[in-house]
């Protein structure tokens, strides 16, 4: 097992400030190769098979979009990537890099078939997008130098890298960047057996005990994501190293979680407020997104994304072009049970 505090080999981390943090437990539970890797397993194939090919052909691997929700191995993808071809992975995100001269700087400093990974890559300001586009056909950058009568353009010829992109909001990218990935792929939320592998792996390395039913219980309440699954093993191992003698039992498993007021579906505090305004105040919808947002105290955004994707797959809340509707597994979820026929919503 890496150390927490060194990089996988293979890889590398930026050191300046556009770098993204990693933090040494997360570093530590990432797996290093596709073997390690549980779930995907269309987008692992996909992969697998560009990996290969770049490799027979001694060339840099092609460009690759890795866009679904937050949480579910877009990074740990793009380091498995780096270590299975043996190069160096810089990491940055696309908020940070505000000018063409940041992206300049990123490219240039690059070695032949590097890869660089721009997390959350939809947020680029669209000027400095520009750039990457012959970045990445090309391996050039056209750089403006000076302003007015002296303006004069500078060709910077760069190594040939690879560009993986990860994004939690695909419709958001331009199509002249989307087109330019030979790769688009998405990932899904992880099934409830495939994640109790990966909490009892993630146990396993973190030196925690835990039996079937403890990880069982994690797993059925960690949201269908990878990251949400880690944060809970953490929280039930203080919770177990405090009131069970350090082991992560069934019921010491459903203990923690509810103190964190996540019940058995993997529902949440802020979950069952939406799920409760819609039933008592709106009759079940639709109602818009921005009612819900100010009538909770949440930022859209946030509901948009964290939220409201696990409440749909689920099957609690549906989306129509009038608004948010609230299904019957909703109701039931928070103790009501819609009506058949006229009102939508009675008491049980």
């Amino acid at each position: 097992m890496a150390s927490p505090d060194q990089a996988p080999k293979g890889t590398g981390y930026l050191t300046s400030s556009l770098a993204t943090p990693v933090s040494p437990v997360e570093a530590a539970l990432r797996p290093l190769s596709f073997s390690d890797f549980a779930g995907q397993p269309k987008t692992v194939e996909r992969l697998k098979v560009m990996v290969g090919a770049a490799k027979r052909r001694g060339e840099a691997l092609n460009h690759i979009l890795l866009s679904g929700p937050p949480g579910l191995g877009k990074t740990t993808l793009a380091f498995i990537l780096g270590q299975e071809l043996g190069r160096t992975v810089r990491v940055t995100s696309g908020p940070v890099i505000e000018k063409a001269g940041d992206l300049a700087g990123l490219l240039t400093n690059m070695e032949e078939g590097d890869i660089l990974f721009i997390d959350e890559i939809h947020r680029i300001p669209k000027t400095v997008e520009e750039y990457l586009y012959s970045a990445m056909e090309d391996f050039r950058l056209d750089i403006m130098i000076d302003q007015g009568p002296n303006a004069r353009s500078v060709r910077l010829s760069i190594p040939r890298f690879t560009l993986i992109g990860a994004t939690t909001r695909s419709g958001l990218l331009t199509a002249p960047l989307r087109s330019r990935f030979t790769l688009n792929t998405r990932l899904d939320y992880y099934d409830h057996a495939t994640l109790e592998g990966i909490v009892r792996r993630s146990c396993g390395l973190l030196k925690v005990e835990i039996d079937v039913g403890g990880a069982q219980e994690i797993a059925t309440r960690a949201r269908g994501t990878p990251r949400i699954a880690n944060n809970l093993i953490n929280f039930c191992r203080d919770y177990a190293s405090e009131k069970a003698q350090g082991k992560i039992t069934q019921p010491v498993a459903a203990a923690a979680l509810e103190l964190l007021e996540i019940d058995a579906a993997g529902l949440d505090e802020m979950d069952k407020r939406v799920l409760r305004l819609m039933a008592e105040n709106y009759k079940g919808g639709p109602v818009g997104l921005g009612t819900i947002a100010i009538a909770v105290g949440e930022e859209a955004e946030t509901l948009e994304e964290v939220h409201e994707p696990f409440l749909i797959q689920e099957g609690y809340l549906a989306r129509t072009a009038q608004g948010r509707v609230l299904t019957a597994k909703g109701y039931q979820a928070i103790g009501l049970k819609a009506a058949v026929g006229g009102d939508q919503q009675s008491l049980l």
